[in-house]
């Protein structure tokens, strides 16, 4: 997949409510207004469809209430895969009694029944949660639920039950096969690897995690890994998965498998938010070199993991040490010039130290967009900046120190007007500020320039 198609999917995941927002939700007209729109629901019809989707993640804590939440605060949701099938059927049922062609009448027979569909849509959530966890049992052709109507999903759930909390003996019989057990999703299905995603933390989930892992019996070819440790109280499965999803990676070909599972010997496990990539021995592992090497055609599905751990978590700084850390990582994969394209437009401060290596990053004139970038660091990484920087209207500290290579500084620098502090120590001593700097800023020595007063 090209870069550009996963940024696309990156940004599309990271803004679907928005997306949704933008494309389905009436807006007022400057009289404040509504114009009727058979192709456009009020605001909390999206947001009642949003949350009956039982896949929807919605932020953990007191601070955030859906009864109440507004338009920004669902920007903070992770929609769930099953969202735009409420909506596709809340909008264009299937079958409905009235003639298309006599608008009056097939008005009022939509209005009653989305009227219905709102009044039972606790039931279809049900109905949800029931396929969800028994999908993998169906006939292949009713698992891709776009092609079903809600009416389909509820026969093929009526009977079922959510009670049971752990899969079958027929469902693990089928996991040694397709790899595909409840409470996980195969996500990927590469030439020669398969990847299992485990997310969330219900008693599911653990049985997911649990049998991916062999039941911690590594002796029996199966795996060391703490999350699929049973002894009771364990909780090491669940403190993981409430940090982010545990990814499981499977050669879909092995004539070695565990005597608990069915399952390939050689497995590995990753876990992004607190970078871990262990084997099935539980030993960490040199992500980049595997990346690079026998896992290589994840290369590109595993990306959007990265760029998520460029931004500090709950803020709007971006703080990457070179060649550590998962922008480290990052870099030795992808490049560094990828970075940029994948930080949010509302970052507030940039820091980027090279520590260990000697290469640089080539700063992309893509960096204007940071219009509220307070603070730039660019620590022994760079050897020109280009003259776009100045766009950043609202940048105050510039820090540039030990960058040997670069020569010269563009003169637009001297026009910005939030600009307090310039910082060129320990670059080239020929390296000298242009004179619009110098007569708007103070030298008060060793590379040091402050704003005149």
């Amino acid at each position: 997949m090209k870069f550009t198609n996963i940024l696309k999917s990156i940004i599309l995941e990271n803004s679907r409510f928005k997306v949704l927002y933008d494309s389905l939700v009436q807006q007022p007209s400057p009289e404040g207004k509504f114009k009727p729109d058979p192709k456009k629901i009020p605001f909390e019809t999206l947001k009642a469809l949003i949350f009956a989707d039982p896949t929807t993640i919605v932020p953990r804590g007191a601070e955030f209430d859906v009864d109440t939440a507004a338009v920004a605060d669902m920007e903070k949701v992770k929609v769930g895969k099953y969202t735009n099938w409420l909506i596709k059927n809340f909008m264009k049922p299937v079958n409905i009694e009235a003639n298309p062609e006599d608008p009056r009448a097939y008005a009022q027979a939509l209005k009653a029944y989305q009227n219905l569909f709102m009044e039972d849509l606790y039931k279809v959530t049900g109905d949800l949660k029931k396929y969800e966890r028994f999908k993998n049992t169906f006939p292949q052709e009713k698992r891709d639920i776009a092609k079903l109507s809600k009416e389909d999903v509820y026969q093929l759930t009526k009977d079922l039950s959510l009670d049971k909390t752990k899969a079958s003996k027929a469902e693990k019989e089928e996991a040694k096969k397709s790899y595909e057990h409840p409470g996980s999703t195969v996500v990927f299905r590469g030439s020669t690897w398969t990847v299992i995603k485990i997310e969330g933390t219900s008693e599911l989930q653990k049985d997911a995690a649990c049998f991916y892992g062999g039941y911690h019996q590594p002796e029996k070819g199966e795996s060391r890994w703490c999350t699929s440790y049973t002894l009771e109280g364990s909780e090491w499965w669940k403190r993981y998965l409430s940090k982010g999803p545990l990814y499981v990676i499977l050669p879909n070909e092995s004539s070695e498998v565990g005597q608990m599972t069915g399952l390939p010997v050689e497995r590995y496990q990753f876990h992004f938010p607190d970078q871990q990539f262990m084997d099935r021995h539980d030993v960490q592992q040199n992500l980049v070199d595997l990346l690079n090497g026998k896992l290589k055609e994840l290369k590109d599905y595993f990306k959007p993991e990265f760029a998520k751990g460029l931004v500090s978590k709950g803020e709007k700084k971006v703080n990457i040490q070179i060649p550590e850390g998962a922008a480290g990582k990052f870099i030795a994969l992808y490049g560094a010039e990828e970075i940029f394209d994948n930080l949010p437009d509302d970052i507030v401060s940039m820091i980027i130290e090279n520590k260990k290596t000697n290469a640089t990053i080539k700063i992309p004139p893509s960096i204007s967009r940071f219009q509220n970038l307070e603070t730039l660091m660019l620590d022994n990484v760079i050897d020109s900046l280009p003259d776009e920087v100045s766009y950043c209207k609202s940048l105050n500290f510039l820090s540039l120190p030990n960058n040997k290579s670069l020569k010269s500084l563009p003169d637009s620098i001297g026009t910005m007007d939030n600009l307090s502090f310039v910082n060129i120590s320990g670059c080239d001593p020929s390296l000298r500020i242009p004179d619009s700097i110098a007569d708007k800023f103070d030298d008060i020595g060793n590379g040091l320039y402050f704003k005149k007063d």
